[in-house]
């Protein structure tokens, strides 16, 4: 099984719940939809929750670096 979101450097479990909203629950899932696409969906979802941090804070979880690295 894939490391779960929540596990995954970078996204705790606020970004966990709003991830598994748009059916992303698992490592593997964000990396096959891709952080950009991840964005857009929750974007959609939540509206002015979801800031561009969201989006650096999962390519950086996808990279396995710090998001202020990017």
């Amino acid at each position: 099984m894939s490391t779960r979101i929540q596990d995954m450097r970078n996204l705790g479990p606020a970004m966990a719940r709003m991830l598994a909203e748009i059916e992303v629950l698992y490592e593997g899932h964000l990396r096959n939809l891709g952080a950009v696409e991840a964005y857009y969906r929750l974007k959609f979802r939540f509206g002015q929750h979801i800031t561009i941090n969201a989006l650096y804070a999962m390519e950086a979880a996808i990279r396995g670096c710090d998001w202020r690295a990017l």
